[in-house]
């Protein structure tokens, strides 16, 4: 089998490390961090644009390597051949290895701020382009400015950047292909320097793996034909498929 994976870089070096272990013939794209941070719509936009750019007489399928990710994946469709994607509300459940342990970790740990190898080496996008979102809402300092007046878009923006006010620790999630100990320490500096407590955790790349090898549950990933479309579920099953509207035509 062959399959185009696109994927988000916040999972690049998992990804690379499943796709060597994989059996099948995977070709990768990856798109950058920050897609998260333009707001649902603009960050389904771009992907749809990825996977309509996907040559469909090459692959079986086309696998994304996100999560729902504040519905920026809610809408997508596969216009010719299958989208697979794991059932997961965001990427932290794909780096710990369950949608079930995502949740046990949250409803023990409020106000944790995660890390991996890829949130800290790909951070430079939110420090090059300072782009926040609360409550939906995606804006750089000009854009608060121009819509709010200097005074309202300040305090806005730094109401925006404040977010980490809220967080007491910081959990460093270990996957297994750090080559060494340099993100930890950077992890350890972060928590310190924002005076949190600091935790490691293992993380477990079980999902990432399964999404390469074609072994796909329905319990932990969708499965969309083509022509239909991704949902948002808010239930356990956080995903499915929708089919087309009546009257339009599947490819």
């Amino acid at each position: 089998m062959r399959y185009k994976l696109l994927s988000c870089e916040i999972l690049y070096r998992e990804i690379c490390a499943v796709i060597a272990r994989s059996k099948h013939i995977i070709d990768v794209e990856f798109l950058p961090k920050g897609l998260h941070d333009l707001g649902g719509a603009r960050m389904k936009d771009r992907l749809q644009h990825a996977v309509d750019a996907v040559d469909a007489s090459h692959y079986d399928a086309v696998l994304l390597g996100y999560a729902l990710c504040g519905n920026g994946i809610a809408g997508l469709q596969a216009p010719s051949i299958p989208l697979v994607v794991a059932r997961a509300h965001d990427c932290i459940t794909l780096f710990l290895g369950s949608k079930e342990r995502y949740i046990q970790y949250f409803n023990g740990n409020s106000g944790a701020y995660f890390r991996t190898t890829g949130w800290i080496e790909r951070a430079r996008n939110l420090e090059q382009v300072p782009v926040y979102m609360i409550q939906g809402l995606g804006a750089s300092y000009q854009d608060l400015v121009a819509k709010y007046g200097e005074e309202n878009g300040r305090y806005l923006y730094e109401e925006m950047g404040n977010f980490r006010r809220h967080y007491r620790r910081l959990t460093y999630i270990e996957t297994g292909v750090e080559p060494d100990g340099s993100f930890e320490e950077r992890a350890r500096e972060e928590a310190a320097s924002q005076s949190w407590e600091f935790e490691k955790v293992a993380g477990n790349l079980v999902l990432m793996q399964s999404l390469v090898n074609g072994d796909w549950p329905e319990s932990d990933f969708l499965v969309v034909p083509p022509g239909w479309r991704i949902a948002a579920r808010y239930d356990d099953s956080i995903l499915a498929a929708e089919p087309p509207a009546e009257g339009t035509q599947t490819p």
